[in-house]
């Protein structure tokens, strides 16, 4: 095989993995935009998005396609909840769930590469995952408003834990549907 030959092979794979992770980063953004404000933290549909991009497009890509949403949002593209942008919104009170999302990405993306998207394995690495993002967050949201542990769980973690099951929910259904019929 010539060297060609082997870097026309590479392409369309390289091709294919910026179009699925453009894909998914456009997934993130219009997700954040559905948003219910609830207080310091609106309910939106990025974790659903996150967990869906990670469990389809494994750890590497998955991740990337979360990096880049943040560094869009960072640059001031309306990406993040309620159509803001800008590094002061990653600065601000819920900048730390942004910067949790990577760890989320991370978590379901290994899970689903390590076990093949297998439904158990990947359910707990969502769990894990989105536990790990209101960690930063919650820290995060804490240094930032200077609020104590229960008021920001309560605040930040308590309202959510029954919608993002639900969205949990969905993106492991979807993602095991999607994966049957979709090769990415």
């Amino acid at each position: 095989m010539s060297a060609n030959t082997h870097d026309n092979k590479k392409a369309p794979t390289a091709v294919k993995d910026l179009v699925f992770t453009a894909m998914f980063t456009a997934l993130i953004a219009v997700c954040s935009i559905i948003s219910i404000p609830i207080g310091e933290v609106p309910i939106t549909l990025q974790t659903f998005a996150i967990c869906l991009a990670a469990a389809m497009l494994g750890w590497k890509r998955g991740t990337l396609s979360v990096l880049i949403y943040i560094l869009l949002g960072a640059v001031g593209v309306p990406v993040f909840a309620g159509m803001s942008g800008g590094i002061g919104i990653l600065a601000g009170p819920t900048g730390g769930y942004i910067i949790g999302f990577i760890l989320t990405a991370l978590v379901v993306g290994f899970a689903a590469d390590k076990w093949q998207r297998k439904a158990l394995p990947l359910t707990i690495a969502m769990v894990i995952g989105v536990l790990l993002c209101y960690a930063v967050g919650t820290v995060w949201f804490m240094v930032v408003t200077k609020m104590h542990l229960g008021e920001s769980l309560m605040l930040c973690v308590v309202p959510f834990l029954i919608p993002d099951a639900v969205k949990i929910a969905l993106a492991m259904i979807l993602s095991n549907r999607l994966s049957k019929v979709v090769t990415l």
